[in-house]
């Protein structure tokens, strides 16, 4: 019980960071609504981590809920690793069409 209460104090505190970095306007709207999605999803999961075991314990897995939630933490930020290493080679590959048109213009006009 203390953990969850820690874990919701500090989800707390970053909303409240997130919320004043949306009225600075550091953040878009997008991207607001994102972190704002998700840590309001991690805040719902701790709440229910008895329920989240209960489940677990019934589908016949040995671990705890908060083991799958780990789990299944870590699968997604693998893939958000991957979805951002894709976005990163489009980035690069778009980067070097332009640097090859400014090449080929520069070397026109000489």
């Amino acid at each position: 019980m203390l953990q969850q209460t820690i874990a919701l104090i500090i989800i707390a505190s970053i909303l409240a960071r997130l919320y004043w970095q949306k009225q600075k306007n550091y953040i878009g709207m997008n991207e607001f609504l994102f972190w704002l999605t998700f840590w309001i999803l991690a805040a719902i999961l701790i709440i229910s981590l008895k329920f989240i075991d209960k489940f677990v314990a019934g589908l016949g897995f040995s671990g705890s809920g908060i083991e799958v939630l780990l789990y299944l933490s870590v699968a997604a930020l693998f893939y958000f690793v991957f979805r951002l290493r894709l976005k990163l080679e489009k980035i690069e590959k778009d980067i070097t069409k332009v640097v090859q048109n400014i090449a080929l213009k520069n070397s026109k006009d000489n």
